[in-house]
């Protein structure tokens, strides 16, 4: 994991309390979406659909401050739309950092070289700039060439300034592993903090499904990443385990009230992925959703989601019940090879309830 051990240490004592106070269900990071305006039209993404007058809508300074302070995460990731577009994104990041909140802001990198002066570097803010791999796989999933060079062209003129910066990467169907293996060389060169790395999954609103990659696949493909990757020394702003749960290594079930969605229509059931309805406050979204509807074996919808937002937060309380296992495949990396482990759907041929997290110690 790249992530800073001051970072660690706040989230695991964070972690640490919850456990102690036996809260069955808490956040980890607070998604929040301030807009839904974008200066891009990317293949996979359903918030510029929407019509020009939700467009038009931005949360204040004090209402993303106020979803901050309601629901105590340790981590929030800003995201949109491109929050950079917000007038008043300054404000917001410096509330956030306040508050000793590890705040990570989520940008296309079009804007960031000519607004990065209305920031400070701080260990608590982080750039996380969206890259989907090579220049022309990255220009071609955002519908607009030279897109790439400039947000590399943000990422060195953040990085020479002293801020924290990571890459977000999606993979798309029709990657290969060495072209990814290629991406995160060049990457790494840079000199980034780390990379978050999540398979394409199709959600609701999005129109352009047929490039996301299925479970199976996706599994595959991961492990096929992790081979070439052996001492190579790539830096991934993931636990362990949930880089072994991409490998196909560990039989997880999500964990959506992980990662809580606020945005211009309030707190997301059940997470930024489907759009199940809105809770006014992030109390009501805890207490009055119904969790077990979703989930693998629980709501088809979920059916291919490996999502960090649902799953990640499902790997940290793994590695919090079985630390040996982290500890281990931390060293040795995700097995690349043998048997997947079964999917919760797919268990005895038949779907699995229950409570949840549900975990499988492989």
């Amino acid at each position: 994991m790249s992530v800073p051990l001051i970072q660690q240490f706040k989230i695991a004592r964070y972690i640490m309390v919850q456990l102690l106070r036996k809260k069955l269900r808490y956040p980890l990071v607070l998604m929040l979406e301030p807009l839904f305006r974008c200066n891009l039209a990317c293949v996979g993404c359903g918030k510029i659909d929407y019509p020009e007058e939700i467009l038009d809508q931005r949360l204040s300074v004090n209402e993303c401050l106020s979803a901050v302070d309601e629901c105590g995460v340790p981590v929030v990731s800003v995201a949109g739309g491109e929050p950079l577009l917000h007038e008043n994104m300054p404000q917001i990041v410096e509330g956030i950092i306040k508050r000793k909140k590890f705040v990570y802001l989520c940008t296309n990198g079009l804007l960031l070289k000519n607004q990065i002066d209305k920031y400070e570097p701080s260990p608590y803010f982080t750039f996380s700039v969206h890259l989907d791999g090579s220049r022309e796989r990255h220009d071609a999933s955002v519908c607009r060439e030279g897109v790439f060079d400039v947000a590399v062209d943000g990422i060195q003129h953040a990085l020479a300034e002293g801020f924290r910066v990571t890459i977000n990467c999606t993979l798309y169907e029709g990657v290969t592993a060495e072209e990814m293996a290629a991406f995160f060389e060049f990457i790494s060169g840079l000199g980034v903090e780390g990379i978050t790395l999540t398979s394409g999954f199709s959600y609701e609103t999005v129109a352009c499904s047929e490039v996301f990659l299925k479970r199976t696949v996706g599994k595959q493909l991961f492990r096929e990443i992790f081979e070439l990757g052996k001492g190579r020394g790539w830096k991934f702003n993931h636990t362990s385990l949930y880089l072994d749960f991409l490998a196909g290594n560990q039989t997880y079930q999500c964990t959506p009230w992980g990662n809580p969605t606020r945005n211009i229509f309030g707190w997301q059931r059940p997470c930024y992925l489907l759009n199940e309805g809105y809770a006014a406050s992030f109390r009501e979204l805890i207490e009055e959703t119904d969790w077990e509807e979703y989930g693998l074996g629980h709501n088809p919808k979920c059916a291919n989601c490996m999502l960090h937002s649902g799953f990640e937060a499902t790997a940290v309380t793994d590695m919090f019940a079985h630390p040996i296992k982290a500890i281990r495949v931390s060293f040795i990396g995700p097995r690349s090879n043998g048997p997947l482990a079964p999917d919760l759907a797919l268990v005895d041929g038949e779907p699995v309830g229950g409570s949840r997290p549900v975990l499988v110690d492989k």
